[in-house]
């Protein structure tokens, strides 16, 4: 038997294959199932062509045989099979593709799903097997040949038996090591598990001969028969008026290991510059890793019913994280890499109308199932408000219309459109306030004011919210205002004017509070902003009190301080004793100064620096 020898680049090819790159061996058996269907597809395309093909298409299916005594594995077809030249150009050439050329010199109207590539996915039985044996029958011819190969030595072609039209390929699975047990290859649970995951919606029957155990007497009795491992027909790919809610649920399920119904479910096909099919779930619950950082993004991604790959994050944007599902394309390559899919336009495509897709969907949720969005939006906001303020706003408007926040007006989570449908005549700012939650936000003194004078308060209760809303910066042309900001501007002419009259005749009074809180604070003045309360804190700059707080907590040494001014209550008594204090005993004015500093902060729900200190100053005056 004469060896014939590889090509230069097919040898260094296929030695990198034998010496298995590819940590993922197992796909080596979807590779040689979507070459068999590819040949049985081709054999049926024939038959409707040719009238001297007869051939019935219930007949078709492909085989899987274990033989452990010998250590082999064989996977059979009955589809076109190969000449002697063909199994020398198809095989004798890596990269080379029987499956490929077929596909092109086809006419668009004679489009057929062809999924296999004879080539580099053919010679990924390497990576598990010594020796790979092909004997091949074609429709063509009534005698079969054999070719075979151990390797990068080359391979042999002869003449020999087969008693039907088709393939046989015969793999003698490689001796374990002690970093790889390839007798799993030889266990038939082990071969139903890999069909399964990667070839269940192959559309012929893939057959294996299964034993099953019973008992019976006490004695264990083996039984055999042969089983189809296959669905053969993928959920995604039947008709969405033929489907029940039960059947996408309970796929849901069973794919996606979740124990809840999913709340919304995504079922549909695209054609045209890029053609698929998706099937996508929106979970109603976040997993339990959801926020961390093992969570791994992703959809399954199919290429005519054949796993690709597991998790394409490709397909979805971080802040659709969420998302579960797949997408099953006719336009993409068996054997295309993770490299290859990153730079992939056709990839892109579907990303982007995925991305389009998902949103319109939540939009949909939000305009007509209000509570279900509201569920959703308690389990997913966060990561939503992540995609609006990462990678400097880019994508802000992709998300701004999706969120939802506490109104104080009507008591319960609104969206930006509607405050401003709802703003009062010449109201040009859209009011916010932040804290730990809506009851602590209720109790803030800044708030009292402006729901006094009329205006809607967005509650913010997310440490991510006011990072959102400095994103966003405005909305509709709204800015958003901070009711605890320096800046925020409700009064009258006339009240300006007075509380500015108040400062100036006081501002002795005021700088020696200053100067008693020394850096805590960057001024000290009378307000006409509160109402019933004492004080508070307000700030300039873009660093709010929350923000000081929220920071504060990070791990991290640099601390980052908003600037606070102390505002009095000019109509509250505290500020007739003041003035009177500052005349008779101006040096017990500095210890009203830091206990009024220590409630406003308590107010806000910060920490005091010296609370000792501050409880020996409330005793000491107490006692007097």
């Amino acid at each position: 038997m004469k060896k014939k020898q590889f090509k230069a680049e097919s040898k260094k090819l296929l030695d990198l294959m034998i010496n298995s790159i590819y940590t993922n061996k197992e796909i080596f058996l979807r590779e040689l199932i979507s070459n068999a269907s590819d040949a049985i597809d081709k054999l049926y395309y024939r038959s409707l062509t040719d009238k001297k093909v007869k051939i019935d298409r219930e007949d078709f299916q492909i085989e899987i045989a274990i033989d452990k005594d010998n250590k082999t594995l064989t996977i059979s077809d009955n589809g076109c099979g190969m000449t002697e030249e063909e199994l020398e150009n198809n095989l004798g050439t890596i990269a080379r593709s029987g499956s490929l050329d077929f596909k092109e010199n086809l006419k668009k109207e004679d489009a057929i799903n062809i999924i296999g590539q004879f080539g580099v996915g053919f010679y990924s039985a390497f990576m598990v097997s010594d020796t790979i044996t092909v004997t091949s029958r074609s429709i063509d011819s009534k005698d079969a040949f054999t070719w075979e190969s151990s390797g990068a030595d080359g391979y042999s072609i002869e003449k020999s038996e087969r008693d039907s039209v088709g393939t046989t390929i015969t793999l003698k699975i490689k001796e374990d090591t002690e970093e790889e047990k390839y007798s799993e290859y030889l266990d038939t649970n082990n071969i139903e598990r890999i069909v399964k995951k990667y070839s269940d919606y192959i559309r012929y029957p893939i057959k294996m001969e299964v034993e099953h155990v019973h008992t019976k007497d006490d004695k264990e009795e083996v039984h055999k028969e042969v089983e189809t491992l296959n669905s053969m027909i993928p959920l995604w790919k039947k008709e969405k008026k033929e489907i029940k809610e039960e059947e996408y649920q309970n796929f849901y399920h069973e794919k996606f290991f979740d124990y809840e119904d999913a709340m919304k479910t995504i079922h549909t096909s695209v054609e045209g510059n890029v053609s698929y099919t998706a099937l996508l779930y929106i979970p109603s619950h976040a997993p339990y890793d959801f926020y961390t950082k093992e969570y791994e993004k992703g959809l399954e991604l199919y290429s005519n019913g054949v796993l690709i790959m597991e998790k394409c994050a490709d397909l979805l944007p971080d802040y659709f994280s969420f998302v579960k599902g797949l997408v099953d394309s006719s336009d993409l390559s068996l054997n295309i890499s993770r490299e290859m899919l990153q730079h992939d336009r056709q990839l892109q495509l579907i990303a982007k109308n995925i991305e389009k897709k998902v949103k319109k969907e939540l939009e949909t949720m939000l305009e007509e199932k209000r509570e279900d969005y509201e569920k959703f939006f308690k389990a997913f906001g966060m990561q939503l408000k992540f995609g609006i303020y990462n990678q400097f706003g880019i994508h802000k408007d992709v998300l701004q219309d999706l969120m939802i926040f506490y109104s104080s007006k009507r008591e319960k989570m609104i969206t930006f459109k509607e405050y401003i449908d709802d703003m009062l005549e010449g109201q040009d700012k859209i009011y916010y306030a932040a804290g730990e939650s809506i009851d602590k936000i209720n109790l803030l003194p800044q708030v009292e004011k402006v729901k006094e004078k009329g205006y809607e308060i967005l509650y913010l209760t997310d440490y991510t919210d006011e990072f959102v809303i400095q994103t966003l910066m405005n909305y509709d042309g709204k800015e958003f205002m901070n009711v605890s900001s320096e800046s925020l501007d409700l009064d009258t002419e006339e009240e300006k004017e007075s509380i500015k009259k108040e400062n100036e005749s006081n501002k002795t009074l005021l700088t020696s509070m200053k100067d008693a809180l020394k850096e805590k604070v960057t001024d000290v003045r009378f307000t006409n902003r509160l109402k019933n309360h004492p004080v508070c804190l307000t700030t300039e700059g873009p660093v709010s009190m929350e923000m000081e707080k929220i920071m504060s907590a990070m791990p991290t040494e640099e601390k980052i301080k908003a600037n606070a001014i102390m505002e009095i209550n000019d109509s509250h008594p505290i500020a007739k004793k003041l003035k009177s204090l500052y005349k008779e005993n101006p040096e017990e004015v500095s210890k009203y100064a830091q206990i009024l500093y220590a409630q406003a902060r308590l107010i806000e729900g910060l920490t005091l620096d010296n609370p000792a200190e501050i409880s020996s100053l409330i005793v000491d005056m107490m006692a007097k």
